[in-house]
């Protein structure tokens, strides 16, 4: 049995049909890439999310453990928030 690895962040990226459209399918991308640059898989975990039921604030991300819902987002304005929320991490 492998390591059930729990992470310090989760970011879950709407890639639903709506949100897919309007950038979250390449959000998810280039986030996917940004926790790969960030390094530790303890850190930050993206995980690829159908649909939030929230079709009309598309594109829609969450970042848990923040509770931090990002809507109509920009992907620059989620990188930021992230290298934001990534540096205010306490390393235990």
């Amino acid at each position: 049995m492998g390591k059930f690895i729990i992470p310090e962040r989760v970011i879950y990226v709407c890639t639903g049909s709506k949100c897919g459209k309007r950038g979250g399918k390449e959000l998810y991308k280039n986030v996917k890439a940004f926790s790969k640059y960030y390094g530790d898989k303890n850190d930050l975990e993206v995980i690829e999310v159908d649909c939030f039921d929230r079709c009309k604030f598309a594109p829609v991300c969450n970042i848990q453990p923040d509770n931090i819902w990002l809507k109509e987002y920009y992907e620059k304005e989620v990188l930021k928030v992230l290298q934001i929320v990534m540096q205010d991490q306490p390393k235990v």
